[in-house]
């Protein structure tokens, strides 16, 4: 008996084009119409109702993956990409990770399963092969985040380049030593690499130290902010950093409330950098000195290039909107 993926191979169409024709959505052209309807023919398919009412709760629905749907980045993302998604009468279904790989296989079994249409994933744990090889099942974009030598669809932002021009501007105000801390473990394919190797080229041209007792790995909220500004606070008063630069607002908020709780002016005795430019940023004791990310636009972007995929069409993600800027305020 032929099956949905026999029909897909006949019209030389992606199975979720023909589910979507099976269940009458508009968005298919004239031309893949007569193909799927000349597979069936040929074929002898005859799709059961069960199947049918089973593809019909996934035909508008997209996933969407984020590690912390609290860090208010991913709030903001999530939110561009469900208000494009609309647009063209898809519903999404979010779910978080928390950094927990099995999380991410969940969602990833439900493109499988073809409870969801196509999957945006906004946080990456896991191998990067596993996550290729479940294109098969539906396509999947990443969103904000890069998988080396992968060959799924990104939508991505130079933040090598900024975090460079960040150390830069420090190293040219006079900073020394500074502190880093990242999402990831530093390992060559970890989270937040790209990041790293702006910060470990910057630290080379300027012929910057780089100390262990100064890095911070696996670092994601204010609670993290405030344990990093306990560590530094608890090294030798010769061995502290000058200047921190952090991976998130949310941990360069929680850095700069431990040390004005010590007494320690910012950025005097300690200068800090944040990563999002979150709307809070701007009135905070001590105005953070940030990264601005076009959130909106990887949103949008991201959304766009994930409903051609599942329309069978072509989108071309518009560099132009995706681009990183020093905000300088009077916390660096």
């Amino acid at each position: 008996m032929a099956t949905i993926k026999d029909v897909a191979s006949k019209a030389n169409l992606s199975v979720s084009t023909v589910s979507r024709y099976l269940n009458h959505h508009p968005y298919i052209s004239d031309d893949k119409k007569q193909r799927i309807k000349a597979a069936m023919k040929e074929l002898d398919y005859t799709p059961s109702s069960i199947a049918t009412q089973l593809r019909s709760k996934k035909g508008n629905t997209i996933g969407i993956l984020v590690s912390r749907i609290t860090n208010p980045f991913f709030s903001y993302l999530v939110d561009a990409i469900e208000k494009e998604a609309k647009k063209s009468h898809y519903n999404v279904l979010i779910m978080q990770t928390y950094d927990d790989k099995k999380s991410e296989m969940n969602m990833l079994e439900l493109l499988k399963q073809q409870v969801v249409s196509g999957l945006i994933m906004c946080s990456v744990e896991g191998d990067p092969a596993t996550i290729q090889s479940y294109q098969e099942f539906g396509p999947i974009v990443l969103c904000n985040e890069t998988m080396r030598g992968s060959l799924v669809p990104t939508v991505v932002t130079d933040q090598k380049s900024a975090v460079y021009d960040a150390m830069i501007y420090l190293a040219d105000k006079g900073y020394q030593q500074i502190a880093y801390c990242t999402g990831g473990t530093l390992t060559n394919e970890g989270h937040g690499r790209s990041r790293t190797e702006g910060f470990e080229q910057a630290l080379l041209e300027k012929q910057l130290p780089f100390k262990r007792d100064w890095i911070f790995r696996q670092v994601h909220t204010s609670q993290d902010g405030n344990d990093v500004a306990d560590k530094i606070f608890n090294l030798p008063k010769g061995k502290r950093p000058e200047a921190i630069f952090t991976n998130s607002d949310e941990v360069a908020i929680g850095v700069m409330e431990s040390m004005l709780q010590r007494g320690y002016k910012i950025p005097q005795d300690l200068a800090i950098i944040g990563f999002d430019n979150q709307p809070a940023t701007s009135m905070l004791t001590v105005p953070l000195t940030t990264i601005a990310q076009p959130v909106a636009a990887l949103g949008t972007e991201a959304t766009n290039l994930l409903l051609a995929k599942i329309e069978d069409s072509s989108y071309e993600v518009d560099q132009s909107k995706l681009k990183l800027s020093l905000i300088k305020r009077k916390s660096a």
